[in-house]
């Protein structure tokens, strides 16, 4: 064998060598994963993602706008458009993300598609997002919609049974859920709501009765009351509608029925199981701008003993200590004619009520209380004419 042949040193190979050497043992790959966030890169990758971008912008996610151009591509047919959007919309579905479900199913409706069963279905699931959602009457209108389209989509039915319940529309909860059971005798949750529903529209057609009786009495008992106003000749201050519009009697029905949210302290005339009266009567002090409120002053009751009662011990603002039964006069007035009666203490709330100047205004009987011969009194009532 002959010996090898050395060849001579290149200084030209040497150089292209070290600098191919050079190149390797420079940075790293700058595109590559590193370990403490490679679960982010991959979340980059439309592949990998778990979970899509609110919005796709291309500057962004060139990657992922590309393929969503190609899924909704505007040349595919209406049916495989729609198709797509539903999944996307289940996607978004099972993530809970139900606005963006309801988005995707809306625009897979906007494709409108001639398959009926298709449009159903996009109906149905965007119901149950809206469901979801908390928007029972959207739903009820989708899950409407889906029935039109396909009239025994159970899927339909359970739901819209479920939003008649929410919106306590009972008996139609009921007849959804009847529908339903027809197709599957033993579809649980259309039992579970029928049962429910059934239940609660007994209660609610019970209650309506009740409140239909409660009125009903709360009417015949205030007949009977203005009847009874009417017999002692007691002059009440009522305006009516007109006069072609209402009587003075229906008038006053509506008074008494709406007294509680008219009259501040919440009472009215009652009357007791002898057709006796009882008035709701403000005694009001001008000199300290004070007042007294009894919810039921008996009309046989007479004025002087409420005072005694009222005035047993001596009130705070009476500093001066002079406001004590014996030492009082009472007034109503008679804002007409502009002037003031006396009340003799000893008469019965019947007796003044009767009186042909004393009118009782908003069903409450007012009277002024002041002391007797006071330097007040004489310079309140002085400027009036007192009778």
């Amino acid at each position: 064998m002959e010996p090898l042949e050395l060849l001579e040193p290149d200084p030209i190979a040497d150089l292209a060598r070290e600098a191919f050497q050079e190149e390797f043992q420079g940075g790293c790959y700058s595109g590559r994963f590193h370990e403490d966030n490679w679960e982010e890169e991959f979340e980059k990758i439309p592949l990998f993602m778990k979970k899509a971008p609110s919005e796709i912008d291309p500057m962004k996610n060139p990657d992922l706008a590309c393929l969503q151009s190609i899924i909704f591509d505007d040349e595919r047919s209406p049916e495989e458009q729609a198709k797509m959007y539903k999944n996307e919309g289940n996607d978004y579905f099972k993530e809970k993300d139900y606005k963006k479900a309801v988005t995707s199913y809306t625009e897979g409706l906007k494709r409108k598609c001639a398959d009926p069963d298709l449009n159903a279905v996009l109906h149905t699931n965007r119901a149950a997002a809206q469901y979801y959602m908390g928007n029972f009457r959207s739903a009820l209108n989708d899950a409407m919609a889906a029935r039109k389209r396909k009239p025994w989509h159970l899927k339909a039915i359970v739901r819209g049974a479920l939003c008649h319940l929410e919106l306590k529309n009972y008996t139609e909860a009921v007849n959804w859920c009847d529908d339903g059971l027809q197709i599957d005798a033993k579809e649980k949750i259309l039992l579970e709501v029928r049962a429910k529903a059934d239940k609660l529209k007994r209660t609610e057609q019970r209650d309506m009765r009740k409140a239909k009786l409660k009125e009903k009495k709360e009417q015949n008992e205030n007949e009977a009351l203005l009847q009874a106003i009417k017999a002692r000749n007691v002059r009440l201050v009522f305006e009516p509608a007109s006069e072609e519009e209402e009587s003075a009697s229906a008038g006053l029905c509506k008074l008494l029925d709406g007294l509680n949210l008219q009259n501040p302290y919440g009472a009215k005339p009652s009357m007791d199981d002898q057709g006796r009266l009882s008035w709701p009567v403000l005694f009001l002090y001008p000199e300290y701008a004070q007042s007294d409120f009894i919810a039921a002053f008996h009309e046989d009751s007479r004025f002087i003993d409420h005072l005694v009662e009222m005035f047993d011990e001596l009130p705070p603002w009476d500093l001066e200590r002079k406001y004590y039964a014996d030492n009082l006069e009472v007034y109503f007035e008679d804002e007409e004619r502009e002037e003031l009666y006396q009340v003799p203490p000893k008469s019965t709330l019947r007796q003044v009520l009767q009186h042909p100047r004393c009118f009782v205004k908003d069903l409450t009987p007012s009277f002024l209380v002041c002391v007797e011969s006071s330097v007040f009194s004489r310079r309140y009532f002085g400027a009036r004419n007192v009778q």
